[in-house]
């Protein structure tokens, strides 16, 4: 399966949205409920803050290169890039700085385990995982080699409260 077949899954069902790993593994989740939409909007209108517009995008699709010369299809909830984009289905991770990923019920071992070991292969700098608890914590990774180290963990409404330049994204 390519990522073109993914794409015209999607555009055949617009209920789901559907990744693969470098690997093959296809995923099909079903869409986000209300508090993911809301913890996504948060993050937004913090990043906008200083951030240009064009450089922030939500549900997009990363083309992830595997180890073994595969290529995957990820679609993270937030994506800041270095600079914009060209417009596109599966955007390349050449330029991006940061995505996040908001942890949804049946979630949990792909957003923690598996999307992070790819998102640190594909050398994504920074990755950031938002559980749906009751702090919305949040655990920002940071690239260290070839792996990431937990640079910080902390509820939403303090991340919210810091500098984007706190972060590396000033």
């Amino acid at each position: 399966m390519t990522l073109d077949d993914l794409t015209a899954m999607m555009a055949a069902d617009e209920n789901h949205r559907y990744e693969i790993s470098p690997e093959g593994v296809v995923s099909i989740m079903p869409p986000p409920g209300y508090n993911h939409a809301i913890i996504a909007t948060r993050l937004m209108v913090w990043l906008a803050q200083g951030v240009p517009a064009e450089h922030i995008a939500q549900a997009v699709g990363l083309r992830i290169p595997g180890r073994d010369g595969g290529v995957g299809g990820r679609i993270p909830d937030l994506v800041v890039w270095s600079k914009a984009q060209a417009d596109g289905v599966w955007l390349p991770v050449a330029d991006v700085l940061l995505v996040v990923e908001i942890v949804s019920p049946g979630s949990e071992g792909v957003d923690t385990v598996t999307k992070r070991s790819e998102y640190a292969s594909a050398g994504i700098p920074q990755y950031w995982v938002v559980d749906q608890d009751s702090a919305q914590t949040v655990t920002m990774h940071r690239l260290d080699g070839d792996q990431y180290v937990i640079q910080a963990t902390m509820p939403l409404a303090w991340v919210l409260n810091t500098g984007l330049d706190e972060h590396g994204l000033g």
